[in-house]
Formats: C-alpha cells, sequence, structure tokens
C-alpha cells in the first residue's frame, strides 16, 4: 500500500514549518510535499516543470492551499484543478490567513472542500493543521480519484 500524500502548498518558511511539524507530531505516517507558489503546485499535480518524469496519476490524498501565494495565486490554482479530470474530485482545503469574504465565497464557488482561516496564536494554529489531517487522512472517505 502506497503512502498517502499531502500537498502544502504555502509560501510562508514560517507557515510552512508549522504545519509540518503539526503534521508529523499527529503521527500519521504520510509524504509531506511541500510547493512555495501555485505554478509549483501545478507542476507537481500534473508531473510538469521541475517534476517532470514523476507520475501524475500518483495524486495527494489531501492538498491544503493557501490563497496568497507567488506567481499563481490559490483561487487560479484551484479553478486549474477543478477544470481537469484528473483532479477535479481531488480533496483541497483552503488553509490561509484571508478574512475576506470574497476569498471564501470565492473558494467554494471554485469548489474547495472547506475553508479554513489560520489562527494566529501558535499552538492554534498547529492544534488547527493537526485536526486537519487526522480528518481529511483518516476520517474522510475520499472520492475515487481515478474516474472512468
Amino acid at each position: 500500500m502506497e503512502t498517502k500524500i499531502i500537498l502544502l502548498v504555502e509560501d510562508d518558511p514560517d507557515d510552512e514549518e508549522l504545519a509540518v511539524m503539526a503534521l508529523l507530531d499527529s503521527k500519521i505516517l504520510n509524504e509531506i510535499v511541500v510547493a512555495h507558489d501555485g505554478v509549483e503546485a501545478l507542476d507537481y499535480l500534473f508531473g510538469s516543470g521541475q517534476y517532470a518524469g514523476r507520475d501524475p496519476a500518483r495524486l495527494p490524498t489531501l492538498v491544503l492551499l493557501d490563497l496568497k501565494l507567488p506567481k499563481l495565486n490559490g483561487l487560479e490554482v484551484l479553478q486549474r484543478l477543478r477544470a481537469d479530470p484528473r483532479t477535479r474530485l481531488l480533496p483541497v482545503v483552503v488553509l490561509t490567513s484571508s478574512t475576506e469574504e470574497e476569498d471564501v465565497i470565492a473558494s467554494y464557488q471554485l469548489g474547495a472542500n472547506s475553508y479554513v482561516r489560520k489562527p494566529v496564536e501558535f499552538h492554534r494554529f498547529a492544534e488547527s493543521v493537526r485536526q486537519l489531517g487526522l480528518y481529511w487522512l483518516l476520517l474522510n472517505q475520499p472520492p475515487p480519484l481515478k474516474q472512468e
């Protein structure tokens, strides 16, 4: 059985470190792949650019997607994911510091499975990420990613 992959799309090094630590502390043995901008995330998912040669059929079980990203923002990444049949059903949780109502609405309109605001306080942020990982990797029943 292959290890489940979590794709963390995060450009802030502090938030990246906190999220990775929280996921590792939850004692779930998953591969965590980090993309630092929207282009890198899409390259990883579709096996292009620096990830050319990676099997794009091996999709992550969960994408944790920040909205405020360089090169291509999170909403644009989400739009491209939902437009492609290979990633249309991939679970995507928007994990962002944005408090803009327009971002919440746009995220859901584009097909986000969940929208979570990053708590400012260190321990609350770590606990939020830990709970997200536990829910989406252990409790949630994902759709089959290979559609016929």
